[in-house]
This record gives structure tokens, sequence and C-alpha cells, in this order.
């Protein structure tokens, strides 16, 4: 049977929600997953709102648009909570991930979204002591690690070293993957 696990990103342009979401599916390749990763592109501007999306699945996927209905929600900056609608569409028994220092119950209630999960991480602080800079896109694919069976830890922390690798240096890569394994070890459910 096939099993296909749909995700919308929410973010603002310059917090690396297309290259976590890019490095989200490539992490699935070895366990032979098929993924698609793309953004939503319009007259976007450094710190402006921006949506990606995320397709993992078991089977070759032929599906090629946006993503209406999400089984999770991923919100990297926890300011546009409010400013969009980061529940819009999600199924009833749906996931959200929030960048957040907030518990999930309080969260829950602020969204009013009553089904589901909600798994909250402090993504923010993680950034900053790990990188000194507020960039938490990467750190939450621990969190959808920990969230989601199609997705595993070691996968993640072996793609974000790979590809990660060739573009930075050793101590930003290592600082990359500190923060994913915390973000994984610090989230909370409810």
């Amino acid at each position: 049977m096939s099993q296909m696990l749909e995700i919308r990103w929410h973010g603002r342009a310059g917090q690396g929600v297309v290259t976590a979401g890019e490095l989200l599916g490539e992490s699935t390749m070895e366990a032979g997953m098929f993924f698609q990763a793309f953004p939503e592109y319009g007259a976007e501007r450094m710190g402006a709102p921006i949506k990606a999306y995320t397709r993992l699945s078991s089977e070759e996927i032929e599906i090629h648009s946006p993503i209406l209905e999400p089984d999770m929600v991923i919100v990297v900056n926890p300011n546009l909570i409010g400013v969009v609608d980061i529940t819009e569409g999600v199924k009833e028994e749906g996931t959200l991930i929030v960048n957040t220092s907030q518990s999930p119950e309080a969260l829950r209630k602020r969204l009013g979204f009553q089904g589901g999960q909600v798994w909250c991480v402090d993504a923010t602080r993680i950034a900053i002591e790990e990188f000194r800079r507020d960039i938490p896109s990467t750190l939450i694919l621990g969190v959808v690690a920990k969230a989601s069976e199609l997705v595993d830890l070691e996968a993640i922390v072996e793609t974000t070293r790979e590809t990660l690798g060739g573009k930075l240096r050793p101590e930003i890569v290592d600082a990359n993957v500190r923060a994913i394994e915390r973000a994984f070890e610090e989230c909370t459910q409810g």
C-alpha cells in the first residue's frame, strides 16, 4: 500500500524553508522513497511570508500541484501565526510542527486546532545557541523525524552532512547536526 506524506512549510524568504524541504526529501531516498520539494514563489523579497511544499511517497509521485490538504504543516517563523492561516486545509488528523517557546497545549488553544498532533520546539533558541544566528529551518527536520514514521533521524543527519559538507565549513555542518539532534530531543508533543 502506498504511503504519502504531504507537507506545507510556512516561513519567511531567506530562512531556508526551501532548502529544508529539499533536505527532507533527499534524506528519504536511501529508504527507497520518492519526493517532490518546491516553493510557491510570487513577488517575495527577503523577509516576506512564503510557502514551500514537500511530498514524500513510497511510490512515484504523479501529482504536480500545490498541497491544499497537508498531512503536516511546519511553521518556521512563529511571527506568521495570525498573519497567515497556518491551519488552512490541514487534515483533521494532521500534524502541526511549530518553532515556538509555547507549549503544544497553549498553541492548540491559540490556533483553535482540536485534531491531530501539535509539536513545538524552540528552534530559534537552539539555532542561536548553535549557529549564533536565527536560521531554524534545518533543525526542524529533527522534529519531523520524531513526528513521522516515514522519516529517519540518522538519514536526515547523514544527508545534512553530505549536502552541507560541500558548501559550508565543517564546524558549521557539525553545528547543524547538533541542532537537528537537539530539536529531536527537545521537542514536545501535545
